[in-house]
């Protein structure tokens, strides 16, 4: 039995419950509102007051800017009286004011520290130490007039940093009596020195003590400004002395050798106690060190081997640096978990209880010893670094024979295949350059970084460049080792396994290798190590990453989240960089060698050849852009080849540019068997040639026409190759036009359609052969430029031609290309047929048009003229739609 309802009755009892179901809706949002009024009252809001102004400074700020003008005035006014109102009074009452004045400055910031005022009292006892200052250079002037001032300063400035001192300790919040207790006790051992008549380089040896005893102040003692104080004194005094020991050593070594010596140990001490400061301080160490030995070593060598000497000082003092050894990086102790001991005990800090309970270990302190009494990794560093910086000087010392045995050839004073030589340059230079690189390369080779490969291929390819300079070598000998060492450049450059032994497959940008053990999982999926789990967090596990800690747990959060993967940075494979190096040298080494080589014919015929046999063997073995940049370069070489045979043949230049169409014509042969990079740049570089060959042949019209022969003979050779059909088809067109263009102009050819011509027809081929392919094209892209050709040129010819066949044949022409585009719905040909054709007609009814304007009466042209005017303002309407028509018309042809 069906109970629904009826649809209609049905659609009623749905309006009815929606009307109650918004009626009871807004009874509920009127009783919310109510509510929420009721639990919420409104609050009025507080009136918008103005921002209180700014403050330019601080009130302590003002307070300090205050005290300081105060005690610098007091200071003046005291300076003033003593040194204008101190003769005008008695001894009593200077003794008196000395005493009353001094002893109130010092004794007022007792009080005024009890009080809380410590600005002041830090004003108040600058005023008293500038008074002592004043009492003492009183108590000279008065009483010990007689003694020595050096000798008098020297024991004042003793008296007073002890005083200072101890007035400093007696009251130690303020902070201005110690730092000037340090910077008076600078002065008592120079300035004793000096009073004792020493010289500069016991002023040195009193610098160098007073810098020692800086830096005990710096390690033992906890003020800041003291420690500040005092490091700033000791790097002053004791730059001075070791300054001065390096002069010394070089005017009298065993007088500055202990000099130097000493202030290496100090600086060495202190780099040792500071690990902050270790790598600067043992690198200044290093440098003396270095300094003291060369000059030493100096002495017993000769004039010529001084800085030979120093180099071989600066590589021993580098060996200290062992690159394949793991040490700690502060060079403190080794980190937990990596001698041995296992990891630290959770909760405890390795550094010690008070490191670990956020306290500061005490100054001075240092460093715990590494394990097995090696130097520390900051001192290493520092002590190499000095040791690799003086040996890099070195390097640059003996590039000059380098720089002369590459350049020099370049640089020609002497003609061509002249047989004579240039002079020889730096004849006076230490031979023991050589030495020096070869030192120096053999260091780099053993280290196994990519950067010391780098360098030591470098100071290798140097080594035979240099040694024709430095030993005078004959002419011969000297071209001999061009070319051997351009040979073993470029076969290195080819074949760098034997340089990348020892070197790890593929390094960072920085040139360091990935350390053994390095974590190399991807960053995005292994979860973060960051130490200990804090509490309440979850440890990571083989399910996914760690979980976040509870909240309240105490844990930060950063703790737990994730970090951004830092970018990696490309490898780079070691093949490839000392690959390039040994290329740029074995190509720099080519060019010297060829210019060196045109001193004589025989020798630029070997160089010549032996380059482009190089050259083209790297071409057909190398890799990368290598291949091309050889290809380049061996088709320079065998331009020059044909240069120099056409020059030693005697050429002409006709002749000249003929063979040298031999170039584009072997690259084209050649470029169909190579790689396509490799040919490009083959065939690029052999039509520049070809060019070349068509400037040479432009001065005999004849033999240019021939060169564009057979250059366009050339180009249609290579377009049988289908990925060089496109542009050698085009040239081989171009190429042929002109050679036809200027075998007519030696002809005396002036008719331009016979220029024409020969570009018309076989344009106007193309364009049918492209209408075919795609009826949608234009016929103005089709046929445009060939009818262009021909009949825009012929035009002007036609107008200034007496004779009455060229008009003709044109205006037939033109008739035929106009009847054409109607017939065939062709824009181009009709337009341009068309303009042709009234212009031409024009041309010839001219002449009649204006015997019967002469014969006419002169009012007559103006009547015509208005009735012409009056017909066609008539007309207008009908003449814009004629008009009209006529475009859509034109509009609809293609």
């Amino acid at each position: 039995m069906d109970n629904s309802l009826p649809p209609a009755d049905e659609l009623v009892l749905v309006d009815r419950e929606l009307a109650q179901l918004d009626a009871r809706r807004s009874q509920l949002l009127a009783r919310r509102a109510w509510l929420v009024q009721v639990l919420y009252p409104p609050v009025a809001a507080a009136p918008l007051r103005p921002p209180p102004p700014l403050a330019d400074s601080t009130p302590r700020g003002a307070q300090n800017v205050l005290l300081t003008l105060g005690g610098t005035l007091l200071t003046i006014a005291a300076v003033a009286f003593t040194l204008v109102s101190w003769g005008s009074m008695g001894i009593g009452a200077r003794a008196t004011v000395l005493a009353v004045v001094t002893g109130a400055a010092l004794a007022a910031p007792v009080a005024l520290l009890r009080r809380g005022l410590v600005s002041t009292a830090e004003s108040v006892a600058a005023l008293g130490l500038v008074l002592m200052l004043l009492d003492a250079y009183a108590l000279h002037r008065v009483a010990l007039a007689e003694t020595d001032g050096l000798g008098y300063a020297a024991v004042a400035s003793a008296v007073l940093a002890g005083a200072w001192t101890a007035y400093g300790s007696v009251l130690p919040r303020l902070r201005i009596p110690l730092p000037a207790a340090v910077v008076a006790a600078q002065l008592p051992l120079p300035l004793g020195v000096l009073a004792a008549g020493g010289g500069s380089t016991a002023f040195a040896w009193a610098a160098l003590l007073t810098a020692t005893a800086d830096a005990a102040v710096v390690l033992w003692t906890r003020p800041v400004a003291v420690r500040i104080t005092a490091g700033t004194a000791a790097a002053a005094l004791g730059g001075w002395a070791l300054l001065t020991g390096g002069r010394l050593s070089l005017v009298s070594p065993w007088s500055g050798a202990p000099l130097l010596l000493a202030g290496a140990a100090v600086a060495l001490y202190a780099a040792r106690r500071v690990p902050a400061f270790a790598a600067a301080a043992s690198a200044v160490a290093g440098l003396a060190v270095l300094t003291a030995s060369g000059g030493l070593l100096r002495t017993a060598l000769p004039a010529d081997w001084a800085v030979p000497g120093y180099v071989l000082c600066a590589l021993a003092l580098t060996s200290v640096w062992r690159p394949g050894a793991a040490t700690p990086t502060d060079g403190s102790a080794p980190a937990p978990g990596a001698t041995g001991g296992g990891s630290a005990a959770p909760g405890t800090d390795p550094a010690g209880p008070a490191v670990a309970g956020g306290g500061r270990p005490p100054h001075g302190s240092g460093p715990a010893a590494p394990a097995g009494g090696r130097l520390p990794r900051g001192i290493r560093l520092g002590l190499a670094g000095a040791g690799a910086g003086v040996a890099a000087l070195g390097v640059v010392w003996a590039l000059p024979p380098v720089a002369a045995g590459l350049l020099g050839p370049v640089a020609r004073t002497t003609d061509v295949w002249s047989g004579e030589h240039a002079a020889r340059a730096l004849t006076s230079y230490p031979a023991s350059a050589v030495f020096v690189l070869a030192v120096a390369a053999v260091a780099l080779a053993t280290l196994p970084r990519l950067w010391a490969r780098c360098g030591a291929l470098a100071l290798a390819w140097a080594l035979p460049t240099a040694l024709p300079v430095s030993f005078g070598l004959p002419y011969g000998a000297t071209l001999a080792l061009q070319l051997l060492t351009t040979a073993a450049a470029l076969g290195l450059a080819v074949r760098p396994g034997p340089l990348t032994r020892g070197l790890p497959a593929a390094t960072g940008r920085a040139g360091r290798p990935a350390e053994h053990g390095a974590d190399t999982r991807d960053p995005h999926t292994a979860p973060r190590e960051a130490g200990p789990a804090a509490p309440g967090a979850s440890a990571p596990t083989a399910a996914g990453p760690a979980v976040p800690p509870a909240p309240g747990s105490g844990a930060p959060w950063p703790a737990w989240a994730p970090s951004r993967p830092r970018a990696q940075a490309p490898d780079v494979e070691p093949g490839t960089v000392l690959g390039w190096i040994a290329y740029a040298g074995g190509l720099a080494s080519a060019l010297s060698a060829v210019a060196l080589a045109l001193d004589v014919r025989g020798a630029t015929f070997a160089a010549l050849g032996a380059v482009l046999a190089l050259l083209t063997g790297v071409a057909v073995l190398g890799a990368d852009a290598r291949r091309v940049v050889s290809a380049v370069g061996a088709v320079l070489a065998a331009t020059g080849l044909v240069f120099a045979v056409a020059a030693a043949g005697g050429f002409e230049d006709r002749w000249t540019a003929l063979a040298l169409l031999l170039v584009p014509a072997a690259t084209a042969a050649l470029g169909s068997g190579a790689p396509r990079p490799v040919a490009l740049a083959a065939e690029v570089t052999g039509g520049a040639v070809g060019l070349l060959a068509l400037g040479i042949a432009a001065s005999r019209p004849a033999f240019l026409a021939l060169a564009l022969a057979l250059g366009g003979v050339i180009a249609a050779a290579t377009a049988v190759r289908p990925e060089r059909r496109r542009f050698a088809s085009w040239a081989a067109a171009v190429l042929f036009l002109l050679a036809t263009w200027v075998r007519l102009a030696v002809w005396d050819v002036t008719a331009p359609e016979a220029y024409t011509l020969p570009v018309t027809v076989p344009a106007l081929a193309v364009g049918y052969l492209r209408r075919r392919r795609d009826p949608e094209a234009s016929s103005w892209t089709a046929y445009g430029p060939g009818l262009a050709v021909t009949l825009l040129p012929s035009l002007p010819a036609a107008w200034v031609d007496p004779e009455w066949a060229r008009p003709l044949l044109l205006g037939v022409a033109a008739l035929v290309v106009t009847l054409l585009g109607a017939r065939f719905r062709l824009q181009a040909l009709l337009v341009l047929g068309g303009v042709v054709l009234a212009l031409d007609g024009l041309h010839e009814l001219a002449p009649y048009v204006v015997q019967a304007v002469g014969a006419l009466p002169r009012w007559l042209p103006p009547a015509l003229a208005g009735l012409l005017l009056l017909a066609v303002g008539a007309t207008y309407e009908q003449r814009l739609r004629d008009a009209r028509r006529l475009r859509e018309r034109l509009g609809r042809m293609r």
